[in-house]
């Protein structure tokens, strides 16, 4: 099992270095992603952040192998998970990986949990799995964690099937379910998206707390820079499978430097006066079976130059702060504020 060296290696939870994916089709490949760099230490919150299609879930999915086999091809770079590397992992060493090392709560928890086995097998399987413990133990580690995570009664909703659960218990009982192993690092991937505003912020601090408390690693992918606002150390901003600024959140969210990174913040409520429009990104995503030229915002970009239509811009800045531009910082500025 690769359950040896974990808390030894825990100075870099995840080193994403280059990765380059591709879905091959009868009409050609997809680049999916090209050249993605994600960095998190230990004990560190950090949001990825785009419109949807543009590559955020299939990061964490590829850094943890859970792509489908033979429907894609990594054609460049190095993932690494606590030190391991998870690209030369069979599917025996990655289930070995996935709950110890590294857990993920899943967006919909009805599609993530089995609706025909009760909430407690499903938490204790998880935990005699990767845990050196009994049924007793594992069922008493179940009802602290549910506990933990304000859920009333852990004893009685262990006895119950996800559909007896409303939308946010299920959400609760996957969070624990991540962090019921106490793992490194946890992968939330768009956890909130599927419930109403009230719940979503009671599901955010509970990954919040609990994760500052343990010292564990959080990568948050949402395609909402608010929710992220609230939640993340650093920021890494996506688009088109490419990152295209990276840096601390709030220096990212105080003077956004790439254009892209810019529409999104207009396009916040938060961000607009009353009466006033709010504003949308102009076009499409492009077409990674066929991207354009350059820089792959520069269609909708409308600070562009023909140097954006010739030539792709490399991530290059100082200090932690990085930005793929060619016109860096320039735009308008936004006046109202980052999101609180």
């Amino acid at each position: 099992m690769m359950t040896t060296g974990i808390v030894e290696s825990r100075g870099q939870a995840l080193a994403i270095h280059n990765l380059s994916l591709e879905f091959p089709t009868f009409s050609g490949a997809i680049k999916a992603l090209d050249n993605v760099s994600i960095n998190v230490a230990k004990a560190e919150i950090v949001g990825i952040v785009g419109e949807s299609g543009c590559g955020k879930s299939v990061t964490t999915m590829a850094a943890t192998g859970l792509l489908p086999k033979g429907r894609y091809r990594i054609t460049g770079g190095s993932v690494r998970i606590f030190g391991h590397s998870t690209l030369a992992m069979n599917e025996s060493q990655l289930q070995d990986v996935r709950g110890k090392m590294v857990s993920t709560i899943f967006q919909e928890p009805m599609n993530a949990l089995n609706p025909t086995i009760r909430i407690g097998k499903q938490l204790t399987d998880v935990i005699m799995r990767h845990e050196e413990a009994s049924l007793t133990d594992a069922r008493r580690i179940a009802r602290d964690i549910l506990a933990d995570m304000l859920i009333g009664e852990p004893e009685r909703v262990m006895k119950l099937y996800p559909f007896e659960l409303s939308g946010g218990m299920r959400q609760r009982v996957l969070i624990a379910m991540a962090f019921s192993c106490n793992p490194g690092l946890i992968i939330a991937d768009e956890p909130t998206t599927a419930l109403d505003v009230t719940v979503q912020a009671v599901i955010l601090r509970l990954i919040q707390n609990r994760a500052r408390r343990t010292g564990t690693s959080v990568i948050f992918i949402s395609h909402n820079v608010a929710v992220v606002s609230q939640l993340c150390d650093r920021l890494y901003v996506m688009y088109a499978g490419r990152i295209v600024e990276q840096g601390v959140t709030r220096a990212i969210l105080d003077a956004p430097q790439h254009p892209y990174t810019q529409a999104l913040l207009r396009c916040l409520p938060e961000r607009v006066a009353p009466k006033q429009e709010l504003e949308a990104i102009t076009g499409a995503v492009p077409n990674l079976m066929h991207p354009p030229a350059g820089c792959y915002f520069q269609p909708r970009c409308k600070e562009a130059v023909d140097l954006c239509r010739s030539r792709s811009p490399q991530l290059e800045g100082a200090n932690g702060r990085q930005v793929a531009c060619w016109r860096r910082g320039v735009g308008p500025e936004t006046e109202q504020g980052s999101p609180q």
